[in-house]
């Protein structure tokens, strides 16, 4: 009875962080309207929202005392959320393909494969790849072994600088936007509502691996990502619905590029060391794997720039090959 108390308001907690993203994105797309910014370097400011229940749970985590369930969900959500996400934007491509008004904003129609943008490669897929071996080399190297503050604080400069290159990438001139009192109301109330999401995800997850007497890090990596990428993969679905495909499937790896250095920061800044490092390393490594097979299929796909059918087959068999790995070192 607990165990399912506990599940609601995970579930709960879950949907309204996202709630308050969601508010908080608007405001964000209008910035991006505003400023001229590509879809493909708007998606790095969007992801500002888009991963900021990841930031507040890994800030509330680090806070409460028990950074583990942060640093899983920070892996765990790095690892389920891009197979998922391109997926499903995979078969809602599909489901629309019979709406011919329905174009990518550079003109990609929908097809048999989920074509992107050629920028996809340069301003996500590589950044990604190029952070993700940045936090190996500072967590794993014995002598810095860890997550310590001066890592956050490089991770936090690397994300600066990776937003300065994405959204300066290709800008033209802005549009003018209007700007009422009610959308900045609710804007602010999107923040508050999800900082309050994020502090009872930690909560729950907190009492639902003390009643299945599992670690926190499991917990983090299986139970908290997993039901968080659940109003992602409806957002990926109403995104390529209006036709923005290359939005839709580019996100989840602007997403995760913010998780794995904003998110990293409040984790870092109160010294977080790697009690399982084996665990940790695996999940590193299926991290470092299912980006590259990303950002390959894009460069390599058939045809580039796109995702086919066996590719995304490919992305899924990466992850259910992940989850036999883990279920044999954990049981």
């Amino acid at each position: 009875m607990f165990l399912f108390f506990w599940i609601i308001i995970l579930l709960a907690s879950i949907w309204a962080s996202h709630w308050g993203a969601d508010k908080l994105a608007k405001s964000l797309q209008k910035l991006r309207q505003q400023w001229g910014l590509t879809e493909v370097g708007g998606a790095a400011l969007i992801a500002l929202a888009t991963a900021s229940p990841e930031m507040g749970t890994n800030a509330v985590s680090a806070l409460q005392g028990v950074s583990d369930i942060g640093l899983g969900n920070l892996l765990g959500s790095n690892i389920i959320s891009v197979p998922v996400i391109v997926t499903v934007a995979y078969f809602a491509a599909q489901y629309y393909s019979d709406q011919p008004n329905l174009f990518d904003a550079d003109d990609n129609s929908l097809s048999s494969s989920l074509s992107l943008k050629p920028e996809a490669l340069p301003i996500q897929a590589i950044p990604y790849l190029g952070v993700i071996i940045l936090v190996a080399i500072l967590t794993l190297t014995p002598p810095w072994q860890g997550l310590q503050p001066i890592d956050g604080w490089i991770m936090l400069a690397v994300y600066l600088v990776y937003l300065t290159y994405a959204i300066s990438h290709k800008r033209q001139m802005g549009s003018q936007v209007q700007w009422t009192a009610k959308e900045s109301i609710i804007s602010i109330l999107g923040v508050l509502v999800l900082i309050l999401g994020a502090y009872f995800i930690v909560l729950a997850t907190e009492n639902i691996v003390t009643l299945l007497n599992i670690s926190q890090l499991i917990g983090g990596l299986f139970i908290t990502s997993t039901f968080s990428v659940i109003p992602e993969v409806l957002t990926a679905w109403s995104i390529i619905k209006s036709g923005q495909i290359t939005t839709a499937t580019t996100s989840v790896i602007a997403d995760n590029t913010v998780t794995m250095t904003l998110a990293f920061f409040p984790l870092a800044i109160v010294s977080l060391p790697v009690q399982d490092l084996q665990v940790y390393m695996i999940n590193l490594v299926f991290i470092s794997i299912l980006a590259l097979a990303y950002t390959v299929c894009i460069y390599w796909g058939n045809p580039k720039h796109s995702f086919s059918f066996l590719e995304i087959i490919g992305l899924n068999s990466i992850y259910v090959i992940y989850l036999v790995v883990m279920l044999q070192l954990v049981f």
